[in-house]
């Protein structure tokens, strides 16, 4: 693995988080490029929503993993993100795509926290590194900018 991950550390929220992407990742309709992503997003209410990648054979009408959880979320009625966890397979970063960091943003402050998570050596998976959403997605656009 790339020793220039610093993991971070687990608490039990973040271990719940970790789990249930995890979970989601396994279930991923990814027939095409072989690449499971899963996501689980918690918001100020406690509440856990977790999606995975389902890819078509058409491929720009598949949806990534942040975006299903986002759609959980939404559709359960609520429109906030306090946190989120990404994981995938892979040595590199399995960080958001362009647009599931807008997605993200629609719903997020410019702290809220983005993890992402994967094989941090060859016996253990955890959280490779964090970002605020400030940092993965700076001078970003939001609802603010339409009020």
């Amino acid at each position: 693995m790339d020793s220039t991950f610093t993991p971070v550390a687990m608490t039990d929220d973040l271990a719940e988080l970790l789990a249930a992407a995890r979970t989601v990742q396994a279930r991923a309709h990814v027939p095409y490029s072989r690449f499971k992503v899963g996501a689980a997003l918690r918001t100020p209410t406690g509440n856990v929503y977790a999606g995975c990648n389902v890819e078509n054979a058409a491929y720009p009408q598949g949806w990534c993993a942040e975006a299903s959880a986002i759609a959980a979320m939404v559709s359960a009625g609520e429109t906030a993100i306090e946190t989120i966890m990404v994981i995938c397979d892979g040595e590199m970063l399995g960080t958001p795509c362009g647009g599931c960091r807008q997605k993200i943003r629609e719903f997020a402050a410019a702290s809220t926290m983005i993890h992402v998570a994967g094989a941090i050596d060859d016996q253990k998976i955890g959280i490779r590194t964090s970002y605020t959403m400030d940092q993965l997605l700076p001078d970003s656009f939001g609802p603010e900018h339409l009020s």
